[in-house]
């Protein structure tokens, strides 16, 4: 069975976007910063091993809607070449990219349904702080991977703001340095009596 990844890169003080978000700024203002292991991966064995078993292994995305708007034009086509889910209020018709399909759902369960059938044993990969903390608020996340970076933005998106009350406990099952980032994994334990 698929399982599902919040995999995001955030800053020390807690941003995984900085302010602004728009098309003209997709990551935010200053944003783009946090993104820089990736586009010197190729320089670092650490960090393209990383970016590599996300790409093999990624089975199916779900993004939120302010991801997709900001971002489709900068992938021209879908951020990983599989089936992509994206949860929003507002949805458009289905949208075929080259490498995959937009398909927009209403839904966070519907989502969760599509994007693990889509992915088969791959895992899901979720987009977006809104995205992952629906996810992580109705106890469907597998698994927590933070890339953090050593930069404070100061001001942006922080990705566990509105989680509601009710704490989540993590495992964590490595720590992996590298010169750009430290990987972080994190099981999401649930419940004795709990299932996703």
């Amino acid at each position: 069975m698929a399982r599902v990844l919040l995999d995001v890169t955030m800053s020390l003080d807690g941003f995984i976007a900085g302010p602004d978000v728009s098309v003209e700024h997709p990551m935010g203002v200053g944003g783009l910063r946090l993104h820089q292991w990736i586009f010197d991966a190729s320089a670092n064995e650490v960090d393209a091993e990383i970016v590599r078993g996300a790409q093999a292994g990624t089975g199916a995305v779900v993004l939120g809607r302010r991801t997709f708007d900001v971002g489709i034009d900068v992938w021209n086509d879908t951020p990983f070449p599989v089936p992509c889910f994206v949860l929003t209020h507002d949805p458009l018709a289905e949208r075929v990219e080259k490498s995959g399909t937009f398909t927009f759902v209403t839904d966070v369960r519907d989502a969760f349904t599509r994007a693990t059938a889509a992915a088969g044993d791959r895992d899901v990969r979720l987009m977006g702080a809104a995205v992952g903390q629906q996810f992580l608020a109705a106890g469907l996340v597998d698994e927590v991977r933070v890339q953090l970076a050593p930069v404070l933005l100061g001001a942006g998106r922080r990705l566990f703001a509105d989680l509601g009350d009710a704490p989540i406990e993590l495992e964590r099952i490595a720590t992996v340095d590298s010169p750009h980032v430290t990987h972080l994994r994190y099981l999401v334990r649930r419940p004795a009596s709990g299932t996703r």
